[in-house]
Order: C-alpha cells, then sequence, then structure tokens
C-alpha cells in the first residue's frame, strides 16, 4: 500500500500504515517537517525537452524544484494547518506549476481546490470512477488516443450523449473532474496542459436550460481557480443559435485569458483542424485516426479506482477549520445567480 504525508489539525499523518506516526510541526520551525522519516521522494519522469519548456514556460528551475517545494509546504503549515492536504512532493508540484513557481499564487491555488471540493457535496461526495459509469459509457466525456503536435491531451466532452431524465447534470461535472484528475497525474500535462473539444451538435434548449448560471459559476470557478491544470485551447463544434445563449452565461465568469482561448468552429470542421490536426481526430470529425472508441479511456479510468480512493482518503475534512480559510458558502453563490436566473430563459428563447 501506498504511503503519503498529509495535513490535518496541525499534525503530520502518514496514511497507508495500520500504525499511523504522528509529528507535530514546531511553532518556532515550520521547516522541522524536512525530517519526516519515509515521505515518497519525488524522482523527476520529465523528458529533456520537457525540463527545458518548464524551465522556460513555468520557470521551474530543477535544481530549485525540491526547495519550491518544501516553500509551499512551510507555507500550508504556518496559514492553513487544518487544511487537510496531502503534502507529498508530487502533488504539490502540480499545483506549482500550474501557477509558474509563484508561491503565493500556488498556495491560493491549493486552498480553492480544497474550497471547490467542501463547498459542492453533490459532485465531490462518493466521487470515483464506477459511481459515474453510466456517464462514461454514454461517451459524454472521453480523451482521445493520441497526443496534439504540443504533446497536450485532447478532452472530447459531447452534450448530446446526456439524457437529462437518465441522472443530474452533477453527473456530468464529476466525470469531468475525474478525468482531470487522472489526466493531472502526468508530468507531461502538467507542463503541456490539455485542450478541449465540445461538440454542441443537437443541444437542444431544454438541455441547455440545466446549465445556468449557479452551475456555470461553479465549473469555471474550477477550471480556472480550483484545478491545478493548464486549458490551453477549448475548441467549439457544430455549436447551435442556443450557444449563443449559453457562451453569454459563462462569459461573465472567466477572465480575458480563458476568453481568448475559445474557438467557435461551428461545422467548419477546416476552421477546427487549424487548431487540432485531422491525424489525431477520428472520422467523426474529419480526422483520420478510424472511428471514436470511448472503451480504451473507460477502461484507464475505472482501472484507477484504487488509486482515486487512496489519494481522495488524504484530502480529509478537518474538524475545525476556519470559514474565511477555505469554505466558500454555497447560498450566497445561489444568491448571487437570482437575477442572472430570471433573465436566463428569455435570453435562451431568443437565441433560440
Amino acid at each position: 500500500m501506498r504511503s503519503a504525508w498529509f495535513l490535518t489539525d496541525s499534525c503530520y499523518i502518514m496514511s497507508g500504515d495500520s500504525d499511523c506516526t504522528r509529528t507535530s510541526p514546531s511553532a518556532g520551525s515550520p521547516s522541522d517537517n524536512e525530517f519526516l522519516p519515509d515521505r515518497p521522494k519525488y524522482v523527476c519522469s520529465l523528458s529533456p525537452d520537457l525540463i527545458t519548456k518548464a524551465r522556460e514556460e513555468l520557470q521551474e528551475k530543477p535544481e530549485w524544484r525540491l526547495r519550491d517545494v518544501q516553500a509551499l509546504r512551510d507555507m500550508v503549515c504556518k496559514d492553513y494547518p487544518s487544511l487537510g492536504t496531502c503534502l507529498d512532493d508530487a502533488f504539490l508540484l502540480r499545483f506549482l506549476r500550474a501557477r509558474k513557481f509563484d508561491y503565493d499564487r500556488a498556495l491560493q491555488l491549493l486552498v480553492n481546490y480544497h474550497t471547490c471540493r467542501r463547498s459542492w457535496p453533490e459532485v465531490f461526495n462518493n466521487l470515483k470512477p464506477s459511481a459515474i459509469k453510466p456517464v462514461l459509457e454514454s461517451g459524454f466525456v472521453t480523451v482521445l488516443p493520441r497526443l496534439d503536435p504540443e504533446g497536450r491531451h485532447v478532452v472530447c466532452i459531447r452534450p448530446d450523449r446526456w439524457t437529462p431524465s437518465n441522472y443530474p447534470i452533477t453527473e456530468n461535472i464529476r466525470a469531468i473532474y475525474l478525468t482531470l484528475e487522472k489526466l493531472i497525474q502526468s508530468e507531461e500535462t502538467q507542463v503541456n496542459g490539455i485542450v478541449i473539444l465540445a461538440d454542441y451538435k443537437g443541444v437542444s434548449l431544454s438541455k441547455a436550460s440545466h446549465f445556468g448560471p449557479f452551475v456555470a459559476k461553479k465549473v469555471i470557478g474550477i477550471l480556472q481557480d480550483g484545478f491545478p491544470i493548464r486549458i490551453k485551447a477549448v475548441n467549439i463544434i457544430n455549436e447551435p443559435r442556443i450557444f449563443k445563449g449559453i457562451f453569454a452565461i459563462i462569459k461573465p465568469f472567466l477572465k480575458e485569458k480563458i476568453a481568448n482561448r475559445f474557438f467557435l468552429h461551428g461545422c467548419d470542421l477546416n476552421s477546427l483542424h487549424q487548431n487540432i490536426p485531422p491525424v489525431i481526430l477520428p472520422e467523426e470529425y474529419g480526422g483520420t485516426s478510424g472511428k471514436l472508441d470511448i472503451s480504451a479511456w473507460n477502461e484507464l479510468l475505472l482501472a484507477s479506482e484504487e488509486d482515486f480512493l487512496h489519494d481522495f482518503s488524504q484530502l480529509v475534512l478537518p474538524c475545525d477549520s476556519s470559514p474565511h480559510d477555505m469554505l466558500v458558502s454555497g447560498d450566497a453563490d445561489e444568491k448571487q445567480c437570482d437575477d442572472s436566473l430570471r433573465g436566463m430563459k428569455p435570453q435562451l428563447y431568443y437565441c433560440y
């Protein structure tokens, strides 16, 4: 069984052993945790080219990497002693890379990561691959088998595969989240980022109405500020007129940098191929890599059940956390979205 260090209630606990070792960090010396025994040792798996890319794009210096990880660990221990987070080198490194080794921004991303998980129980309770098997089998979300020329995975999302009467929209969000969690385990993905391909063919007004401002704000909050992944492009294909209304709901929550990475191709496959080459696309999108096959990704994700159970077990809910430290009130979010919700359907009807 794998072991890992995580922080809860101001104590370091090693999970994975029957007799857990507890060590309290010294208030006067936050770096005392350097001497904890048996913390998994980080071994870099990046190729020389990716090490160079990480240095140039992410300000990651191999000779300072572990020092930077330790600095983030110390900040967590000092500022958020009840965060209930994993403190392994590899885990913390995800957040540093996602914020180009800016300590303060990486710490905020880590806190946001936990905030999102604890403030949306409909999505994060009982989160494991077997629990979202119907979504995977529908083909709502999958990952193309081949990387793009920049070494990025392409996440394919097809809302038309969802039947609202079968399960709520939150199940789709759970499936997307687990897909991202699996992808971000790879150091290559941490450096290269991912590309999203969303096919909106056949999305009706009734289906679009499920994606209101409250859900939109939550999802965008996770993708922009609550998850350690770099989204390099979002390609929208086959979007109907109704998508104008959907995008109008999403856009206020998007940062300019992310908004500029949205590409609306309509039914123009040539436009899509300028961003994603046909050689990695399935036949459904004018590609040459055969029919879209969802089985390989589904099998990979479902086979990772034990890994997810182990990893998520480390993200414990603290018994005594300060509201200003982490948790965000869902009621406040709903109140902020009330006015937008009232105006949403007329706007969608207009676009439809």
